[in-house]
């Protein structure tokens, strides 16, 4: 309850804010406290903050969300294909290039392509969803090897199944818990990622109505006019933290009754 309690309100207005945002009416002075119809006052440039945040969500999750699921499209089968080769040889090969981009930070990644590409938010979804392939494949791989190792896995290649059908149908289906704790920190890790991108202009235009880009430029107004900056904050903030309980009540949910009560 407490994780819907967060994430209620954020995801609301990322999905449903620009609908309801209306026509931007006219600039008032920067960094006002409100009055003049702008109850959560202005920003940096005179524009209503109430409006900006309505706006300022959905690239948010959208590209967050999006990153995520790039990342798993990519991890979960070459994990799956270096659990089940059998040849420690093309294992390694699969695997060990891997740990070029896990010795490079995510951020430090995306900021050195950016510069050279200058992506949009399409192209920012795609740089954070390869930054997190390397961390998310290396946890399918180990929970996909125990996997691969049960009996029935022989069973179904002695019965002539085919790859597909052992590596989605069996492995995955068995370590499928994992798989949603690791999306549970791979969004979260998403978002603080695509957030500070965009905190660093990266994605994003300067004047884009986006969370982290209010919180960047209206910090010089912050003790003038923080709803500009705090209520956007402790927007993402909430969505974080909220995916996070969530992810973690799915998995007690999921569990077996002993570990339940062990819990």
């Amino acid at each position: 309850m407490l994780g819907l309690a967060l994430i209620a309100l954020p995801l609301l207005l990322a999905l449903f804010g620009p609908l309801v945002a209306g026509e931007p009416g006219p600039r008032g002075v920067s960094f006002t406290a409100g009055g003049d119809g702008h109850w959560l006052g202005t920003d940096f440039t005179g524009r209503d903050v109430w409006r900006q945040i309505l706006l300022g969500g959905r690239s948010v999750v959208l590209v967050a969300v999006t990153a995520t699921v790039l990342a798993h499209l990519i991890a979960l089968p070459l994990a799956l294909a270096a659990a089940l080769t059998g040849r420690a040889w093309l294992e390694e090969l699969l695997l060990r290039p891997l740990d070029v981009l896990i010795a490079v930070p995510a951020l430090l990644l995306v900021l050195l392509v950016a510069t050279a590409l200058e992506p949009g938010p399409a192209g920012l979804a795609v740089l954070v969803g390869v930054a997190a392939v390397p961390d998310a494949a290396r946890v399918a791989h180990a929970a996909a090897v125990a996997a691969a190792s049960r009996p029935v896995v022989e069973a179904l290649r002695l019965h002539g199944e085919s790859w597909a059908r052992i590596a989605f149908g069996q492995v995955a289906r068995t370590i499928r818990r994992t798989l949603a704790a690791d999306a549970g920190t791979r969004l979260v890790g998403a978002l603080y990622l695509v957030a500070t991108a965009a905190f660093l202009g990266v994605g994003v235009r300067p004047d884009a109505a986006d969370w982290a880009v209010m919180v960047d430029r209206n910090r010089p107004g912050l003790f003038l006019q923080p709803w500009a900056v705090v209520v956007p904050a402790l927007l993402v903030a909430a969505l974080s933290t909220g995916t996070n309980l969530l992810f973690d009540a799915a998995q007690y949910r999921s569990a077996p009754a002993g570990r339940k009560a062990a819990a």
